[in-house]
């Protein structure tokens, strides 16, 4: 599943979607949008939550801490027959996931991106630590069309427009958390494994 993503969404592009959205926005979102060529699990990587009737952009750890001694973080969670209405909801902004395939290292590395938009979203759940840091972990669901013939799970990809129906539950989670027609992401392989 996914566990490493691209983050180079700029500052202007994240804006002209809030704008879009006609969300109020806090004004520290520029220090969320760090780039980055990869997030792994236990990097920090820029996420939307709201705030009030607004939302705000914070940095957050990618993966929620393990539930029990020597078990891993959490960092993908199935959405299927679940209902979030009473979870702390978030989108993680990013602008491509990446998936691999073959056994041996290194592996084929495939890039996601949204076909029509150079800044996507992945619907999540964050959470506040005991220590007060803030941490997020990646819905999932069962492969769309364009997923499928490289994995058999995917990540809950939410087109710029669908945030807020996220974010707030303004349309029903089913609708939200299911895979995008055919053609909508555009995949390439941007490292050929060993296999």
């Amino acid at each position: 599943m996914c566990n490493d993503y691209e983050q180079h969404v700029t500052h202007a592009e994240y804006r002209k979607a809030i704008e879009a959205l006609e969300l109020t926005s806090a004004s520290a979102d520029e220090a969320a949008l760090l780039p980055a060529d990869d997030i792994r699990i236990g990097d920090s990587g820029p996420v939307l939550r709201a705030k009030g009737n607004g939302v705000e952009l914070v940095a957050m750890r990618f993966g929620f801490p393990p539930p029990r001694p020597k078990a891993g973080p959490i960092f993908n969670f199935k959405s299927d027959g679940r209902n979030f209405a009473e979870s702390r909801r978030c989108v993680i902004v990013l602008s491509g996931f990446f998936e691999f395939t073959g056994s041996k290292y290194p592996k084929t590395k495939h890039r996601f991106a949204l076909k029509d938009s150079p800044v996507m979203g992945i619907a999540g759940l964050w959470s506040e630590d005991q220590d007060g840091s803030l941490s997020f972990t990646m819905l999932t669901t069962a492969p769309g069309p364009d997923i499928a013939p490289i994995h058999d799970r995917q990540v809950c990809v939410l087109q710029p427009d669908d945030w807020t129906a996220w974010l707030f539950l303004t349309r029903p989670q089913e609708d939200l958390l299911q895979p995008l027609p055919e053609g909508t992401l555009v995949v390439e392989v941007v490292r050929e494994g060993k296999d």
